[in-house]
C-alpha cells in the first residue's frame, strides 16, 4: 500500500487486502494496522490517512476504512480529537527498554496439591444459568468430521500421553486465529493449552505463588468461582471496586498481580474502557507487574464488533486466557493460555503435573476447525441467534418486570438484573426452581454478598425467541412471591 499521507505514516506499509468482501476487508484492515502498530512499523503519535485517501489508495469503500479506524479508537489503539486527524495513541507500544519480567522459578520440591472442590449442579427444564451456549446449536456434523479426521491422520508414535505443551497443530492455528480475531500478540511457542480458563488461571496462581507473589487484585464483582481459585492456589484475591467502565486501576494497591475481563465483566458486563485500559498498561509495567485477561466470550458482541484484547497492548505484562466453553461447548473441555516468555516454562510444567497434558484427539479436531474456517463461519451464524433471544428477554423483561433493572447487555450470554428493593434473590431463585427455571443469583459474585444489591445472573444463550415472554413471566411470579 503506497499512500499520500502526513508525516509520521509509513508510505510504504504493506497491506494486502486479499478477500473482496466487506466483512472480510475491514477484519484484515484491522489486522494490518493493529499488527503494525503492535510491532513498531507505525510509529506512535503518527497521523493516519483520511479515511477517504486510504480508501481510494487500497480499492475498497470508505465505510470499511471508517469502521476499521472507529474499532481500533475504542480497542485503544487509534485516538481522534474533534476536528483533528486520526492518530495512533503515543502510549500504544510496548517498551523495548523496559525492565523484563523476572523469570518464574519451579521448585518442584515444594509442589503440593490441594483437595478439589466439587461443583455439584442441578439438572432443570429451563436452564438460566450465565454464560451457558445453547447445547443444540453445537456443530455436531463438522465436528465429526475434523474428529474422524484427526483420528485418520494422527501416527501411531502420537497415541501416547500427549505434551503437556499442547498439540503443535492447535497451538498453530491458535496462533493465528488470536491474532487475526483478538488482536493478540504471540507465538505457538507461548501458547498453552489447557481444559479452560479456570484451569488456565489456576496454573498462572500456582507459578506465581512459587515465585514468591502474594496477593492478586480481582474486580468486585468478579466471577465468585475464579476468586476461589485464586485463594486454593494458595494466593489472596484482593477485591478492588469496578463500576460501569470496568476495574479501576487507580484503586490497585499493593498486589502482585490482577485477574480482569476486558471486554465483558461477570456478572454486570462492563467493558473496559479505552482510558483505563490504557491505566492498567502503564500499571504493570511501572510495577513490572502481571495482567491476567480473561477473555471468556469476547467473541459474542453484538452492539459492535468483538473489542480487541488487551494483550496485544502490552504481551510481556500480559497473560491471555480464552476457550470454547462459551462459543461451542464447556463440555469440550478446551482452553489456551497466550503467556510472556518468561512465564511459559513455569506453566508448561504446573500443567504437567496437573493432568499429564489434554486429550489430543479434541485438540487436533479443534485446530482442524478452527484451520478450515468453521470456527468464524459458526461464530457468525449463531451471533445473530443469540442477539435475537437476547432482544427477546429484555423486550419480556421491560414489558412484565419494568421494576428491575438490566446491564450486560453488549455481549456475552447473560444480563445482570437488579431486582426491586427488598427482594429476596434466595428465596425468587427456590420459587423459580418450584417453577421449572434453574436461576443463579448474583450477590455470591461480590466479595461481601450481603452488601450486594438484590440481583440475578439471567442466562438467555438456551432461551429460544418465542419461550421467552413464558419464561420472564415465571420470573415476575417467582420475584412477587420473594417480595
Amino acid at each position: 500500500m503506497r499512500t499520500n499521507s502526513e508525516p509520521g505514516f509509513p508510505s510504504d506499509l504493506l497491506v494486502d487486502l486479499h478477500e473482496r468482501n466487506g466483512r472480510g476487508l475491514r477484519e484484515q484492515l484491522e489486522h494490518h494496522l493493529r499488527a503494525a502498530i503492535q510491532q513498531g512499523r507505525v510509529a506512535p503519535g503518527a497521523t493516519l490517512p483520511p479515511s477517504r485517501i486510504l480508501a481510494a489508495e487500497l480499492g475498497i469503500g470508505r465505510g470499511v476504512v471508517v469502521d476499521a479506524y472507529s474499532n481500533l479508537k475504542a480497542d485503544g489503539y487509534l485516538e481522534a480529537r474533534q476536528g483533528a486527524q486520526t492518530r495512533v495513541r503515543l502510549d500504544t507500544h510496548g517498551d523495548p527498554a523496559a525492565k523484563p519480567i523476572e523469570r518464574v522459578p519451579v521448585d518442584l520440591q515444594s509442589f503440593f496439591v490441594r483437595p478439589r472442590e466439587t461443583l455439584v449442579r442441578p439438572v432443570g427444564p429451563v436452564r438460566l444459568l450465565g454464560g451457558l451456549p445453547d447445547p443444540a446449536l453445537f456443530p455436531r456434523t463438522r465436528w465429526v468430521r475434523h474428529y474422524r479426521a484427526a483420528v485418520a491422520a494422527v501416527p501411531d508414535g502420537d497415541l501416547t500421553y500427549p505434551d503437556a505443551f499442547g498439540a503443535t497443530a492447535l497451538r498453530t492455528a491458535l496462533r493465528g486465529y488470536l491474532g487475526r480475531v483478538r488482536g493478540v500478540d504471540t507465538e505457538p511457542e507461548r501458547i498453552l493449552v489447557c481444559s479452560g480458563v479456570t484451569q488456565g488461571l489456576t496454573l498462572v496462581c500456582r507459578a506465581l505463588r512459587r515465585a514468591g507473589a502474594r496477593h492478586v487484585a480481582v474486580e468486585d464483582p468478579c466471577f465468585a468461582v475464579h476468586r476461589q481459585a485464586i485463594a486454593m492456589a494458595g494466593l489472596e484475591p484482593v477485591p478492588v471496586r469496578s463500576d460501569a467502565d470496568g476495574l479501576d486501576p487507580s484503586a490497585l494497591g499493593d498486589v502482585d498481580a490482577v485477574l480482569v475481563t476486558p471486554a465483558h465483566s461477570y456478572p454486570r458486563g462492563a467493558t473496559l474502557g479505552a482510558a483505563r485500559r490504557h491505566a492498567l498498561v502503564a500499571w504493570a509495567r511501572e510495577r513490572q507487574a502481571l495482567i491476567i485477561e480473561d477473555d471468556y466470550d469476547a467473541e459474542l458482541r453484538y452492539d459492535r464488533t468483538p473489542i480487541g484484547a488487551l494483550q496485544g497492548h502490552a504481551p510481556q505484562h500480559v497473560v491471555h486466557l480464552g476457550s470454547a466453553s462459551k462459543t461451542l461447548t464447556p463440555a469440550l473441555r478446551l482452553g489456551w493460555i497466550a503467556a510472556p516468555a518468561t512465564l511459559i516454562d513455569a506453566l508448561v510444567r504446573e500443567k504437567h503435573f496437573d493432568d499429564m497434558g489434554s486429550s489430543l484427539i479434541e485438540q487436533l479436531a479443534f485446530a482442524r476447525f478452527v484451520d478450515s474456517g468453521d470456527l468464524a463461519r459458526f461464530l457468525r451464524r449463531v451471533r445473530p441467534i443469540y442477539r435475537d433471544r437476547r432482544d427477546a428477554t429484555i423486550a419480556a423483561l421491560d414489558e412484565l418486570m419494568p421494576t428491575v433493572r438490566w446491564q450486560g447487555e453488549a455481549a456475552g450470554l447473560h444480563l445482570h438484573v437488579e431486582l426491586e428493593d427488598g427482594v429476596d434473590e434466595m428465596a425468587m431463585a427456590e420459587a423459580a426452581k418450584e417453577r421449572g427455571i434453574l436461576l443463579e443469583n448474583a450477590s455470591w459474585h461480590w466479595a461481601r454478598p450481603r452488601q450486594a444489591p438484590p440481583s440475578i445472573v439471567l442466562g438467555y444463550g438456551a432461551l429460544p425467541v418465542p419461550a421467552a415472554r413464558h419464561v420472564v413471566s415465571l420470573l415476575a411470579e417467582a420475584m412477587r412471591r420473594a417480595s
